[in-house]
């Protein structure tokens, strides 16, 4: 007699791994290949070339001006031993920016493939099409959009301090999970420069459709940044409320829940 799983149900809920039964002591063979492929796919994601010719195009063709930088790391496995080096840019990429742009931005968006290059390419350019019309409600100026290779998070304060940006939003691959390796995060930061660290930060995490959808993760960015831009900080002192719609007459949802 075959005694019903009452875990089963639950599977249509979440992308985690329950319910995977077992044949005697072991997993089924259909779930250690699952699980096979989904590392697999979290290796690929970390070492998949950031396209950004690909991004760069999309962006061009929505009206948005770029440029592309790089960070002190000189390959992939570099990257990985030396977060370090991911946090700086080469001195070619500070000399183009310093050159390219001269006067001051409210907002600078940097697209960096960090550890998932898979996750930018899938949800940038639709996280970044959500949130123009609200920024042009909140007359936000929004400067030229930075493709970072080999980033790391920290890497957009030092492109916002030389670009003498008020803010700065950093869209970057999150580390890659095994049901999540398209997981997109956004941080931002109110005046960046070398001197800022986490809690100077907010993020903004599981960007994907299964996680956070595009337009929800836009209008959670607008939000803070409208708050950030009114008292004039980021990070831990400012606390992500954008669920209380009366708090804001200027951001609203764009999008139907």
């Amino acid at each position: 007699m075959t005694l019903p799983d009452n875990w089963l149900f639950l599977k249509q809920f979440t992308k985690a791994r329950i319910a995977l039964g077992r044949h005697g002591v072991s997993l089924p063979t259909k779930e250690i290949l699952n699980f096979s492929l989904s590392h697999a796919q979290a290796r690929d994601a970390v070492h998949q070339p950031f396209n950004s010719d690909k991004i760069q195009g999309e962006l061009h063709a929505m009206g948005l001006s770029t440029l592309t930088v790089h960070s002190c790391v000189k390959d992939q496995e570099e990257y990985l031993r030396r977060p370090d080096l991911g946090r700086k840019l080469n001195q070619e990429s500070i000399k183009n920016l310093q050159e390219a742009y001269q006067k001051p931005f409210d907002l600078i968006i940097i697209i960096g493939d960090g550890l998932s290059s898979y996750a930018v390419d899938r949800q940038a350019v639709g996280v970044i099409r959500a949130l123009l019309p609200y920024l042009e409600k909140l007359n936000i100026q929004l400067g030229p959009i930075i493709l970072a290779h080999q980033a790391r998070v920290a890497l957009g304060d030092q492109i916002g301090s030389i670009l003498h940006a008020k803010s700065i939003a950093m869209l970057i691959g999150e580390r890659p999970g095994l049901s999540s390796a398209d997981s997109l995060g956004i941080y931002m930061t109110w005046q960046p420069d070398n001197t800022r660290n986490d809690a100077d930060r907010n993020c903004i995490s599981n960007v994907r459709p299964e996680g956070l959808k595009h337009d929800l993760a836009a209008f959670k960015l607008a939000w803070l940044l409208e708050q950030s831009f009114i008292k004039q900080i980021s990070g831990v002192r400012l606390k992500d409320e954008s669920d209380n719609t009366a708090l804001s007459d200027t951001i609203k949802p764009l999008y139907i829940s």
